[in-house]
């Protein structure tokens, strides 16, 4: 089964240095039928102002993976890890037992990342943050694991969930094709581009929600740059 979720129909939130998009109940947007997909719970999609950013707050038990669109996040937590994640390129942080942590834009101009969260397989495990680059021409008309708890998954950041963060780079008219197994969820994100999915099209920044067992052939109708995440469809 596919379902697209138009950008223009996600839920959203914007303040004088933050423009977000929901794709899933988050925040204030509640929508019970978007209560994430699988063990993926959220994919928010914002914009962050120069100097500006998220205060130090919390999380636990949750992996949190984040995808810089453009620009650059610069992250601190109480554990001591500091890093700049620039555009293509992917931080992982495993809440666990719990973690106080800041994101900040101190560019120039604004920064645009995509931040997922997955409901991990193990609570109460050792926080943890890591970052690594990921050369978009090694993505160039394959799907890449970028972060992934699956086993032979190698080079990619660690998570705690038998899951997946793929991304792929694809010149107009290339395609890929994404094998689904049955009990397993997916959702599909155009960075940069449009796509056709399985026959319908889709604009950058549009959610596209898989159900396995699937077959998706995922084309693109003009250069493009993906997220494909790959989660059982039970949390």
């Amino acid at each position: 089964m596919v379902e697209v979720r138009r950008f223009d129909d996600l839920g959203g939130f914007e303040n004088d240095w933050l423009t977000a998009r929901h794709h899933f109940s988050f925040g204030h947007y509640y929508d019970p039928k978007r209560l994430g997909h699988g063990a993926l719970l959220v994919w928010n999609d914002d914009t962050i102002q120069p100097g500006r950013g998220f205060d130090l707050h919390g999380h636990r038990d949750m992996e949190i993976i984040t995808y810089v669109r453009k620009g650059a996040i610069t992250h601190r937590d109480h554990l001591g890890n500091e890093g700049r994640t620039e555009a293509g390129d992917v931080q992982v942080m495993s809440a666990g037992k719990g973690i106080l942590h800041e994101e900040y834009n101190r560019e120039e101009d604004a920064t645009q990342i995509f931040q997922i969260w997955i409901l991990p397989n193990a609570t109460g495990v050792t926080p943890r943050w890591e970052q690594r680059s990921f050369p978009k021409a090694e993505r160039a008309a394959r799907l890449v694991p970028l972060a992934s708890g699956r086993k032979g998954d190698e080079g990619a950041l660690e998570i705690h969930q038998d899951a997946a963060v793929l991304g792929a780079t694809l010149t107009a008219g290339q395609s890929v094709t994404h094998e689904l197994a049955s009990g397993r969820s997916a959702y599909l994100v155009a960075a940069v581009g449009r796509l056709k999915v399985d026959g319908q099209e889709v604009e950058a920044r549009d959610g596209v929600a898989l159900t396995g067992p699937a077959s998706a052939t995922i084309e693109a109708l003009e250069d493009s740059e993906l997220l494909l995440v790959d989660v059982p469809a039970a949390p």
